[in-house]
């Protein structure tokens, strides 16, 4: 369906908009299928599929923009949108101008072996029900399990006046897994959601009996377990999903979104030392079928490996066109969305910790007393001030260097640029965990990670505080 806009048809949404207003043009096409199936106590409660197209045109003037959408897709309201996108901007800059697109083919990073659409619902299922008999016969105590699935195929057209004029796809497929465990009056639960940008063969590619038991086994662990202690101490991070804090204490705060408006408190900082010398990270949307990758961005730029912090320094920021335009600096290829409903901003991709020099066994042995994360949940962050406030799905004591007895009820409090200033040591077991991230641009899959990581001091508050 995107190929009922042709380069004259798109040419003439473009010149529309800057004839009315503005000093820039872009248009957004999106043709999306996506399934959604959700296997509740071994049954399917919930099975869709679904089809979405739409276009969105966006203007700037200066660091104004203007963003419509619209899934009336017949020329004379297309060519309206645009106008009024013009319009809304308020100022025409060009009066005889020519706009020169330039089709630029794309290497495609992301090889896909099964189209979402070409792989039939009753296939899925049945890897969905491995995983719940998995989680369901893991221990007694498992009353409930719920078995989710997702998959999309998106298509794309970026075009734009500054002569870009590009198509993409975008598979996505994920599992998702939550395991509840009642005993003794007590219920916990327990979530593990695997996915990539690949087809539904990423089924065959992961064991989904041993996502299952993953679930059942933190539901089944935290079931039993203690109310976590309370106060300042030492907390060591485990790694992949454990990288949750730095993407939201600190990755949030390294978007344009954020640096470009003042409301960072890493604006500005570039080439200082922000984090412990240990501490490298970056945000790289070109690792084949990673969960956030892409080929381009969704302003058409293409995706790179971008250095944030280097041995403690900051180094980048994640910017998208907008950003760039306020800060005088050059898209980093960070422009994404939720779908053409919402206009892109500055986001994060694969954002993660790199490794250190330290085993696991190492990081944990150097710890009198303290807490281990073994896995993070949810939380929420101020990125103008850092300060978060993260649950603890697993966690555990750890005793004279060793792991001891599960805890839970536990959360960390914090301020993200303080802690990475604690972090003392670094593990070399680094792995990435998939999420889908919430902010002006909708929800986006975004994979998050770190290897095993120390933190000399951070505030535990526990179920008995």
């Amino acid at each position: 369906m995107l190929d009922r806009f042709d380069k004259p048809f798109v040419e003439e949404i473009l010149a529309t908009v800057l004839r009315y207003g503005g000093d820039f043009a872009e248009v957004f096409v999106e043709d999306r299928y996506s399934t959604n199936i959700e296997l509740k106590n071994g049954k399917v409660e919930l099975a869709q599929t679904g089809r979405m197209f739409g276009i969105g045109i966006r203007g700037f003037l200066g660091d104004k923009a203007i963003y419509a959408y619209t899934n009336d897709l017949s020329k004379d309201n297309i060519l309206a949108v645009a106008k009024r996108v013009g319009e809304a901007l308020g100022e025409v800059k060009f009066k005889d101008f020519s706009i020169d697109l330039r089709k630029k083919e794309l290497e495609n990073k992301h090889f896909v072996l099964w189209k979402p659409e070409q792989v039939r619902k009753e296939t899925k299922v049945g890897y969905m029900k491995r995983a719940y008999e998995a989680a369901k016969k893991y221990s007694p105590t498992i009353a409930q399990v719920v078995v989710r699935y997702w998959d999309y195929d998106q298509n794309v057209l970026i075009t734009n006046t500054e002569g870009v004029f590009v198509t993409d796809n975008r598979v996505r497929t994920r599992l998702m897994i939550n395991a509840v465990a009642v005993k003794d009056g007590q219920m916990e639960s327990g979530f593990y959601g695997p996915g990539a940008a690949m087809g539904p063969e990423f089924l065959e590619r992961i064991d989904v009996e041993q996502a299952g038991v993953r679930a059942a086994r933190i539901a089944v662990r935290m079931v039993d377990a203690q109310p976590a202690p309370a106060g300042k101490m030492t907390v060591v991070i485990s790694n992949e999903f454990g990288g949750v804090i730095f993407h939201e204490a600190v990755g949030h705060a390294l978007e344009a979104s954020s640096v470009a408006r003042g409301m960072s408190v890493f604006a500005g900082k570039l080439g200082q030392q922000v984090a412990a010398e240990c501490v490298s990270a970056v945000d790289d949307a070109t690792i084949p079928n990673a969960w956030g990758s892409a080929n381009i961005d969704d302003e058409g730029t293409p995706t790179q490996r971008i250095v944030l912090i280097e041995n403690g320094i900051l180094k980048g920021y994640m910017i998208d066109k907008l950003g760039s335009r306020r800060m005088g600096m050059p898209s980093t290829g960070s422009g994404r969305r939720q779908d053409y409903t919402f206009a892109p901003t500055s986001r994060m991709s694969n954002t993660f910790i790199l490794p250190g020099d330290y085993h696991p066994e190492e990081i944990i042995a150097s710890v009198e007393y303290g807490l281990y994360a073994k896995t993070m949940g949810g939380g929420s962050v101020n990125p103008a001030t850092g300060e978060f406030n993260f649950a603890v799905n697993e966690g555990y004591l750890i005793e004279n260097g060793k792991i001891t007895k599960p805890v839970k009820g536990a959360t960390l409090i914090g301020k993200g640029y303080e802690i990475i200033q604690k972090i003392e040591m670094v593990g070399n077991d680094v792995a990435r965990g998939q999420g889908m991230c919430g902010s002006y641009s909708g929800s986006i899959p975004a994979d998050v990670g770190q290897p095993t990581i120390k933190v000399r001091e951070i505030i535990v508050g526990g179920r008995n505080a």
